[in-house]
């Protein structure tokens, strides 16, 4: 991220896990900064712009300080979150004690201003609510190449990259190359990415995922766009995976995989003799992917047929890998 650091030692700082990557709000002597926390620290790190975003969130960076600094509760502000969908921009404001009138109209004048939506979060992740503009249409992404529309809530996860996202998906279908007639698995399915492309070209899908919530998202994407009778969906925990619960699923022709950074080995582990013939995995980790490989590999009889990378995160360390696994 090609900004400057710097650090003012009477930073009132915030720290909040949360599914995307907030920008961080101290307050200190020098003012206000709005920006990243730097890495396993509560300090945060000034920016005036940010490349790795997009031009027109990079933009508000600097009139969110000045909104920020003019807000009597400047003090209890601790994040914003990003969220951006096909023409929308959404900023998710965190606030630990409600806020005033005049507050309130200067996040609606700033919305007015600079073309964004602001959603509101006083608590908990579930407590994230629109705010202004009042009649905003829900965020959504496209997929145009298979005559998709997703829709998502400001704190679900989504891929923040929507070009390469496009890309990663027209690159997974060529390697899967979903049928009709067959039976696929999307594993860590989350609210449907890659489901519904695969059900686009035919094929019947099982999307499994942790997350209740997302698992519901992806089922009401896949009415939405008239896919509900070849999808299916299921809540598992796919880091506990076992040879009886892949089992009970049934038998997959084929199977894309998509975990988060931790990998998926003891999915992988639990597949069977009678496993998918083609596995694409999705990774945002090569070292788990490695890992993983060398399981479907020296342990499950899968040839690796092809690898490759998409620079989701430019200007960043962060890489995202796909590689195909054949059974011979």
């Amino acid at each position: 991220m090609p900004c400057g650091i710097w650090r003012n030692s009477d930073q009132k700082s915030f720290i909040r896990q949360s599914p995307g990557q907030p920008w961080a709000i101290a307050t200190g002597r020098d003012g206000v900064l709005v920006g990243f926390h730097e890495r396993r620290s509560s300090y945060v790190a000034v920016m005036d712009q940010c490349r790795v975003l997009p031009p027109a969130i990079s933009a508000l960076i600097k009139p969110l300080k000045t909104l920020i600094g003019a807000m009597s509760a400047r003090d209890r502000l601790p994040q914003i979150e990003i969220s951006v969908g096909d023409g929308q921009k959404v900023l998710v404001l965190r606030h630990l004690e409600p806020l005033s009138r005049d507050d309130e109209d200067r996040l609606r004048d700033f919305a007015d201003a600079h073309g964004i939506v602001w959603h509101l979060q006083p608590k908990g992740p579930a407590t994230v609510h629109l705010f202004h503009p009042p009649a905003t249409p829900p965020l959504a992404y496209s997929l145009p190449e298979y005559d998709l529309t997703l829709r998502f809530s400001p704190t679900e996860f989504t891929q923040v990259n929507h070009g390469v996202n496009q890309l990663l998906v027209r690159r997974a279908m060529g390697l899967l190359q979903p049928q009709p007639g067959e039976r696929i698995a999307d594993m860590f399915c989350g609210l449907g990415n890659f489901t519904l492309p695969i059900a686009r070209l035919g094929a019947r899908v099982v999307g499994i995922e942790g997350s209740k919530e997302l698992v519901e998202r992806a089922r009401s994407n896949a009415e939405l766009n008239g896919l509900g009778e070849r999808c299916e969906f299921g809540v598992a925990n796919l880091f506990e995976a076992t040879a009886e619960s892949l089992a009970a699923l049934g038998r997959f022709d084929k199977m894309l995989i998509d975990p988060p950074r931790d990998g998926a080995a003891e999915l992988v582990k639990s597949l069977g003799n009678d496993g998918p013939r083609r596995i694409v995995y999705v990774s945002c980790k090569p070292s788990t992917l490695a890992r993983d490989a060398a399981i479907l590999i020296h342990e499950k009889g899968y040839v690796l047929k092809g690898a490759g990378i998409a620079n989701m995160f430019p200007h960043t360390s962060h890489v995202e890998s796909i590689a195909l696994f054949e059974r011979p």
